[in-house]
């Protein structure tokens, strides 16, 4: 059975109640400024979305997708096997995402079909690359996020996991956290169990090792996504957490 099955469709104004059998990421490539959405509900909103935004819903997801124009969209479906070889341990309840996607999975995504047309070897390299890049959204909230009760830590633990590859300095979190920097550090650390510094490194050394197992870009190139300008401190890093190498860690999970 394939890990992953990428359509495109074309829809007549209307759409109408969903329900799906498997984790879903859809991708309109038309702007529908009059989208009306709900999940785990029948109460609908408007919640318009451009061209190129969609969402990622959960494995048995039920609601609502409803439009007032002709609908082109991207439907993307991931089966278990595949998140659980791109390093998923949980992920059939996690939070719906809508709205704008990472660059990276989007441009994966609207590869995807083309990838029906190479090699078997290209091809599952670039299905674990999508569903690698995937659970950097979905994973987050249904690890992480859900045993942590306050709002400002959820809200800055979001803004670190969609940011790895940027600079995120302490001072701004703290502020986004609408926190003093040594309240910010003391209520982080209770409800992580690490200091903020510190959890970014280990989130991006994370994201580094989903990467290395499953594509084929360069070690700079992984170093680079994964916040990582200088290669050799990568390296340092990487190794003192993994025990191995970059290049030895991807060949050991090949």
């Amino acid at each position: 059975m394939p890990g992953l099955i990428a359509l495109t469709a074309s829809l007549p104004a209307g759409g109408g109640p969903f329900e799906l059998g498997a984790v879903t990421l859809g991708v309109f490539l038309n702007d529908q400024p009059r989208h009306r959405f709900a999940c785990g509900t029948s109460r609908s909103d408007i919640l318009p979305l451009a061209r190129h935004e969609g969402w990622i819903l959960p494995k048995g997801a039920t609601g609502i997708c409803e439009f007032d124009s002709p609908l082109e969209f991207l439907s993307i479906s991931l089966t278990e096997d595949i998140l659980r070889e791109a390093g998923a341990t949980r992920h059939t309840d996690f939070r719906p995402h809508v709205g704008a996607f990472d660059p990276l999975l989007l441009n994966l995504s609207l590869a995807a079909e083309g990838f029906s047309a190479s090699g078997t070897l290209y091809r599952e390299t670039m299905h674990r690359a999508i569903a690698a890049q995937l659970l950097q959204t979905i994973a987050p909230p249904a690890d992480w996020q859900r045993d942590i009760e306050d709002a400002r830590l959820r809200r800055v633990l979001d803004y670190i996991h969609d940011n790895l590859a940027k600079d995120l300095r302490l001072s701004d979190m703290a502020d986004l956290a609408a926190m003093s920097g040594t309240h910010f550090s003391k209520a982080f650390k209770a409800a992580t169990g690490e200091a903020p510094l510190r959890y970014v490194i280990n989130a991006r050394l994370d994201l580094a090792s989903v990467l290395l197992r499953t594509t084929e870009l360069t070690v700079a190139e992984i170093a680079y996504r994964s916040g990582y300008n200088d290669l050799s401190r990568f390296g340092q890093h990487f190794k003192r957490k993994f025990a191995a190498a970059p290049a030895t860690f991807r060949a050991a999970s090949a």
